[in-house]
């Protein structure tokens, strides 16, 4: 038979060292349902990007800009050479090319190696000087 221990004295107890997961796993099926039930209230941000499309017709009169990767700039009329531009010279020749008519589309065509710096100054060129269709030429199926 054990000898018990006398009276006076207490019976020292050992600490448990195990880590009690129950409140644990509490918390965590709580965040759970709070995340799929606030999951589908979460707007999500609509971004509504330009797309390109194929026009119904060419228009009768177009003003092409051409920007060489030398950073020259010709000007075409309807596909015909109409001589080159400095940036200064640029809106002037485009309002003459125009003939007058401000409902005549320019669009803006640059070598793939230029620098964007340049197309974006000559479109801000251009509409300083009030030039209201400008837009950019787009080679579909370009990689």
């Amino acid at each position: 038979m054990p000898a018990l221990p006398p009276r006076g004295a207490t019976r020292r107890r050992r600490a448990i060292s195990e880590i009690n997961m129950v409140p644990f796993i509490d918390v965590m099926l709580v965040l759970l349902i709070i995340f799929m039930v606030s999951a589908p209230l979460i707007t999500t941000g609509i971004v509504d990007l330009p797309s390109v499309g194929k026009a119904q017709q060419r228009p009768p009169r177009v003003v092409e800009v051409v920007i060489g990767a030398d950073e020259r700039i010709r000007l075409r009329v309807d596909q015909q050479d109409a001589g080159t531009a400095t940036l200064a010279q640029l809106a002037t020749r485009v309002r003459e090319a125009q003939a007058g008519l401000d409902d005549v589309p320019v669009v803006i065509s640059a070598d793939r190696q230029l620098k964007y710096d340049s197309v974006v100054r000559a479109m801000d060129t251009l509409q300083r000087a009030g030039i209201k269709r400008v837009g950019l030429a787009v080679r579909q199926g370009a990689p």
